[in-house]
């Protein structure tokens, strides 16, 4: 399907890769895995044909289309989620615009022998019948099941796109590239911005893909359930091989613990051939010898083991004055966004030094109440802050927020007191950013050196408590863990939001969950919680919900089985009624058209005048009967007892 051979890219004099190949095949699902900055998103945009290498090539086998899921998305204003989704199917909205012209024509001309007319009729037969065979009649449907996989209600459908955060809009993007059938599918960080119910439902569906699929993603889990091969990008070279992630990290120290061993060795016959050079090389009698152990190293092929990447950032949030001990009381507080609620009459108490863990699904609160916390959002009810509360906040989309226009220098500049203003170029440094990283505009930079820079700009002012919401976003792993220790070792409160189990496990020492507007809590960790639960992670949680759910629905179809039996009829009836319709209203046309053009002969025959009054009344009946049925099936649907 596609090749990639001997691919070169570097930035600044500084090799990103080099002389990298590898090829995908339908069926493979690979991770693409390595550090941040280490060149990930590079790749896929080259293969993408959105950015150009300094060498070798990229081959792609003729009629394969590649889709690609990019970390930032800029959507037109004023569409609706599904105009936007819908935008996955352009042939078809060519098709539908295309028939919808080709109509308001024939219903504008008169001219119905002539050639331009039969001329339109062909050309709409034509359409219709491309249409029909590309899905024209379910693509609608098919983008419905895609959006409600990914999280969206029916209601959300007709809403503007401009509506919804970053991550809502993100999902849209997934929707259209899962709709359009592309051969190759480039997904970067896809699970950043969903929920667990979404991350599943899209496991599945890459499971079922029958194309090649390479993926960016941080997140073990996804990464072993769905990936088949991992290619990792380590000091500009590729590791490539048939394993899960898990899998792959294994065999890879196996290899390389196979590497070192047999360094050993060669260094040992390495030491000794040297030994007896410097003995004999002295004495003529044994100067051949010598010179044939010299010309025997001189051929060995040096045996090196694999390097690693061992660069980490470097973080110690840092501490305000103590806070007084109740950090925040809430009483029957509400949070409502029009007539929606999402939080209501809660009631809770946040303490010094407590650290706290936000979980639940997406929409039911979580980021609303981290936001009114630290004063983003209004609300109904009472919130009092405690004494010499200094609030630290790393928002879901806190990297977004950086100016693309400044470079890492300039934004931590920008950010700076008078006092921490001496220590930028430190904290970048401990940050990964250095000499040169530092002159980067922020535009060029990739998802997870943005979080990073997002999280070095905290480090510029002292607080006593922290809210942070899915601050692993874009976080390589070796980055993730050194933020768990940052978080251990803060003495302040802490208030964490996120889905990452493995991140969370010896956190935090309770768990808020947050449940149809209501927040229970769990005095323990997020292990205590999912032991609670009666769950192995917050997957299994959501497979509970979603097989709860299904029994649920299904006995409410059975409980209404006549109800579903007796709306059926009606549909077949107002189906019905609709073709006698459609099939009237079509000889009344032609009658019509008789009229006009042979008047002279119809009038001898008064037979077919009185043919046209009774299809003119048998359509009027017709219609009043419509109505009724359309009426009842209306009521059935809203009452179905009735």
């Amino acid at each position: 399907m596609l090749s990639v051979n001997q691919l070169s890219k570097s930035f600044g004099g500084q090799d990103v890769f080099n002389g990298i190949t590898f090829r995908l095949n339908p069926g493979d699902r690979v991770g693409l895995i390595g550090k941040n900055g280490a060149g990930k998103t590079t790749l896929m945009r080259m293969i993408a044909g959105q950015e150009n290498g300094d060498g070798g090539t990229i081959a792609i086998d003729k009629d394969i289309s590649i889709g690609f899921l990019k970390q930032d998305v800029d959507f037109e204003d004023g569409r609706t989620v599904m105009e936007e989704t819908c935008l996955a199917f352009m042939e078809l909205l060519a098709l539908e615009k295309k028939i919808e012209e080709i109509n308001t024509k024939l219903a504008e001309r008169t001219d119905y022998d002539s050639e331009g007319y039969n001329r339109l009729i062909h050309d709409l037969s034509d359409c219709n019948e491309r249409f029909e065979v590309a899905g024209g009649y379910t693509y609608k449907g098919e983008a419905e099941r895609v959006l409600k996989g990914l999280g969206f209600e029916a209601t959300d459908f007709d809403m503007p796109t401009n509506t919804f955060s970053g991550g809502w809009r993100m999902r849209v993007e997934i929707a259209k590239l899962l709709l359009q059938e592309n051969d190759i599918l480039l997904l970067d960080e896809p699970t950043n911005h969903l929920d667990l119910h979404s991350i599943i439902w899209l496991e599945q569906f890459l499971a079922q893909f029958g194309g090649a699929v390479l993926l960016v993603s941080h997140d073990q889990m996804f990464l072993d359930r769905v990936t088949n091969r991992t290619i990792e990008i380590s000091l500009g070279q590729i590791y490539d091989y048939k394993k899960s992630y898990s899998e792959f990290l294994v065999l890879r120290e196996e290899i390389r613990e196979q590497q070192r061993k047999t360094k050993k060795n060669q260094d040992r016959e390495i030491q000794q051939a040297e030994r007896l050079i410097n003995r004999f090389r002295a004495k003529s009698s044994k100067a051949a010898m010598a010179q044939s152990l010299m010309k025997k190293l001189d051929k060995m092929e040096r045996i090196e083991v694999d390097e690693v990447d061992q660069q980490v950032m470097n973080v110690k949030f840092p501490q305000a004055e103590r806070s007084g001990k109740v950090v925040a009381e809430l009483n029957g507080l509400t949070k409502r966004y029009d007539d929606k609620i999402v939080l209501e009459d809660v009631a809770l108490r946040v303490e010094r030094e407590q650290k706290i863990a936000f979980v639940g699904r997406n929409g039911e609160g979580k980021t609303t109440l981290a936001k009114i916390l630290v004063g983003e959002l209004a609300y109904e009810g009472e919130l009092d802050l405690g004494h010499k509360v200094e609030v630290g906040y790393f928002a879901q989309d806190q990297a977004d927020h950086l100016d693309p226009t400044k470079t890492v220098l300039q934004s931590m500049i920008a950010a700076a007191t008078e006092h921490s203003r001496t220590k930028v170029r430190d904290i970048l440094g401990s940050f990964l950013f250095g000499s040169e990283e530092v002159d980067k505009y922020i535009r060029v930079l990739s998802g997870g050196e943005r979080n990073r820079l997002a999280l070095a700009r905290m480090l510029l002012q002292p607080f006593n408590v922290l809210v942070m919401d899915e601050p692993t976003n874009h976080l390589d792993i070796a980055s993730k863990n050194v933020l768990k220790k940052a978080l251990k070792d803060f003495e302040g409160t802490l208030i964490i939001v996120s889905h990452d189990r493995e991140f969370m496990q010896g956190l935090t020492d309770r768990v808020y969950e947050f449940r149809d507007r209501t927040i229970k809590e769990y005095l323990g960790d997020i292990d205590y919680y999912l032991e609670e639960r009666e769950a192995e992670s917050f997957r299994d949680i959501e497979k509970k919900e979603k097989q709860a759910k299904r029994i649920t629905e299904k006995k409410a179809g059975s409980s209404t089985y006549q109800d579903q039996k007796r709306l059926k009829s009606l549909k077949n009836k107002l189906n019905s009624i609709e073709k006698k319709i459609a099939s009237l209203e079509s000889e009344i046309a032609t009658m019509d058209h008789d009229l006009q053009l042979k008047y002279e002969e119809i009038s001898v025959d008064p037979s077919f005048f009185d043919r046209y009054q009774e299809m003119k009344l048998r359509l009027e009946n017709l219609m009043t009967d419509w109505e009724i049925v359309t009426q009842d099936v209306e009521k059935s649907r809203k009452n179905p007892s009735v």
